[in-house]
């Protein structure tokens, strides 16, 4: 069995560029270029990716024009990440259709598992990418997600706005860190 890990960031990022293009008002980069230390987000997030023992390949879902200068970044500051096999793909104007592409891209036998996993979320430990691959394992699909802190609220939506209809206990709330594993089948 492998783990192919995809991570589709052919997006704009458009809610995070709204903010930081109104403070600075300056173009800024889409969020998974954005700089942490130096360094761009989502070669943080590959590395947390690829350091896990159980993950074998990594497909990143770039936009066309893209490719080619991520390319030249990874090989210059991921020698450590391309140990691993990566591939970049064509992304699509949607989430959706990132995923789609590099999952046509990737070859698959029954009992491998694909992850999915947002390219801004650079945090991932170890510990919560072998819980979620246990859980495929376990019952086909899985996804990682955080007890919800906020209160919840059930609306009703009216021309005049939202009206609330029910407070949701936060205890049967989680906050879905938009990856998700599944196990291939034949």
């Amino acid at each position: 069995m492998k783990v192919v890990v995809i991570i589709p960031a052919a997006g704009l990022g458009t809610r995070m560029a709204s903010a930081s293009r109104a403070q600075t008002k300056k173009p800024s980069p889409s969020k998974q270029f954005t700089e942490l230390g130096g360094t761009p987000i989502l070669i943080h997030t590959l590395r947390k990716l690829a350091s896990s023992p159980r993950v074998s390949e990594v497909f990143v879902a770039l936009r066309k024009d893209e490719i080619p200068g991520f390319r030249e970044r990874l090989q210059a500051e991921g020698k450590d990440i391309l140990e691993k096999k990566v591939e970049l793909v064509e992304g699509g104007e949607h989430r959706q259709h990132s995923v789609a592409n590099a999952l046509a891209a990737v070859a698959a036998a029954p009992g491998d598992i694909i992850l999915v996993h947002d390219a801004v979320r650079p945090f991932v430990t170890t510990e919560i990418i072998d819980q979620v691959i246990q859980g495929a394992e376990k019952y086909g699909a899985a996804i990682a997600g955080m007890p919800a802190a906020d209160t919840v609220k059930q609306v009703e939506r009216t021309a005049d706005g939202a009206l609330i209809t029910s407070t949701v206990p936060r205890e049967r709330v989680v906050m879905a860190q938009t990856r998700r594993a599944s196990a291939t089948t034949s």
